[in-house]
């Protein structure tokens, strides 16, 4: 049985997997916290993350019972937001820039690769629940271009012949080694930064997302 759970769990060690049940019962208890607070739905959704790893539609359910909202209200906000995810995602949480300067600096290429090499799609996770991919419009790191995030990690000019090895270091629990910056660093290397357009126009950067939202995959980021 803990074998069993521990498959369904990867990186989980010496615990067994809740009940649906059991989850549900925790999603209650934070329900019937927030219920009479105003603006409840994105936290609660939030929690709801947290406990479930994603957001099924029981869960959904149950939100929109609980807070005396129409489902589809809730499902239009998990769907607006880039953060919530309705698919179990892996361990580790690539995320791909396609803002103008990543675009303009390879952004697709580095996608394509990361697609091939983990043999999914945008939106997907591996089956061994290592890895899931999505992307983003901008993480406010423009100067670093092309930049993914991995987790809490930003790594910044990739190239596509590198991705096999940035992935492995995620793959084999050592952690990034090298090309990365964290967020608190990201701020001081976009300011007063040039953007290239695809035209050749050099214009200011409009309005990029700051390091707080955009690495930590924040509710606040829009999905593209």
């Amino acid at each position: 049985m803990a074998e069993q759970a521990k498959e369904r769990n990867p990186g989980c060690t010496g615990c067994e997997e809740a009940s649906e049940e059991e989850l549900l019962r925790r999603l209650d208890e934070v329900i019937a916290n927030y219920k009479t607070r105003p603006g409840a739905l994105i936290p609660v959704l939030q929690m709801a993350q947290g406990i479930f790893g994603y957001l099924p539609e029981v869960a959904l359910k149950r939100i929109a019972r609980g807070l005396g909202k129409s489902y589809s209200e809730v499902a239009g906000v998990v769907s607006f937001y880039s953060f919530f995810s309705t698919v179990p995602r892996g361990r580790n949480l690539i995320r791909v820039c396609l803002g103008t300067a990543c675009y303009v600096r390879g952004g697709m290429k580095v996608l394509e690769a990361l697609k091939k090499h983990l043999g999914i799609d945008v939106g997907e996770t591996t089956p061994d629940r290592e890895f899931s991919l999505e992307v983003a419009r901008c993480f406010g790191a423009c100067g670093l271009s092309p930049v993914i995030t991995i987790n809490d990690n930003v790594h910044h000019r990739v190239k596509p012949t590198r991705v096999a090895e940035v992935l492995a270091q995620y793959a084999s629990n050592d952690g990034p080694q090298d090309q990365v910056v964290r967020a608190d660093e990201v701020q001081a290397t976009t300011e007063g930064l040039e953007v290239p357009r695809p035209g050749g126009e050099v214009i200011a950067d409009e309005a990029p997302v700051g390091p707080s939202e955009a690495v930590s995959a924040g509710a606040g980021e829009r999905r593209v």
